[in-house]
């Protein structure tokens, strides 16, 4: 039997790198999996299909909140709540600061950080009744501040390092854990894709800034959630685990 058999999980950005990897061991850990990514998605049965069974997509668009918030509250309330909560979904633009425009920093925010607090309140309210729930929030390496070009990003997963600690003090009355997962750079098509011809430099130039001289790969990412979700995290909160090899 699966540790997590029974509960019902919600994955945002859950047709993405990461959140692909995320769905597949859930399901691997007989979670009830509602995978939650953009209404436009396409071919999503069939993506779903590879990753295990008993899946269920909901399309969200982060953009609304009222509109997330609202959706995610009748969801919660058709399944019986949900047990496990994973933030993940995110948006990201690379450009010098002074060339966003309000508008695109907002909409950085409002999809990454923002999102995840109506998200999670609206998930909340099940989760007090059952003195029970895990959230999990994806923030960054970024917050290291070694990186250009990512002003409203960084800002944005800084706001989620805030929801973590914030949050597990109000929830942890309530039995609910809240924690973190800063990723390092993480192996996906579209940094193969970003790079072209220059790959296997910045594949190199990870691994020179990494104590450990192996490429992160999603499933390093889910395992470390399957583990914060789970019975052996009860007494773990307001934490923002590092999973980047030593960076």
């Amino acid at each position: 039997m699966g540790i997590l058999s029974g509960k019902t999980v919600l994955i945002t950005g859950a047709l993405g790198t990461i959140g692909q990897a995320l769905v597949k061991r859930y399901c691997e850990e007989e979670a009830r999996v509602m995978a939650a990514d953009r209404p436009e998605m396409s071919d999503v049965d069939a993506t779903l299909a590879k990753l295990g069974e008993g899946v269920s997509y909901f399309g969200c668009d982060l953009n609304d909140l009222a509109g997330t918030e609202k959706a995610v509250t009748a969801l919660a309330e058709e399944v019986g709540g949900i047990d496990v909560l994973i933030n993940n979904a995110a948006f990201v633009v690379n450009k010098p600061h002074e060339q966003f425009s309000i508008e695109e920093y907002e909409q950085e925010v409002r999809i990454n950080s923002s999102a995840a607090f109506v998200i999670s309140r609206a998930c909340s309210v099940h989760m007090k009744r059952k003195n029970y729930g895990k959230i999990v929030n994806l923030t960054s390496l970024t917050l290291t501040g070694h990186w250009e070009g990512f002003v409203p990003y960084v800002a944005s997963k800084g706001a989620m390092y805030g929801l973590i600690k914030s949050m597990a003090r109000e929830l942890g009355h309530h039995g609910i854990n809240v924690n973190g997962i800063s990723p390092g750079a993480v192996v996906s098509e579209a940094e193969w894709r970003h790079f072209g011809e220059n790959r296997e430099k910045y594949h190199q130039w990870i691994l020179e800034r990494q104590s450990l001289k192996r490429r992160i790969e999603p499933v390093d990412i889910a395992n470390l959630a399957i583990f914060l979700s789970s019975s052996h995290a009860d007494l773990i909160t307001g934490q923002d685990i590092h999973c980047d090899g030593g960076w």
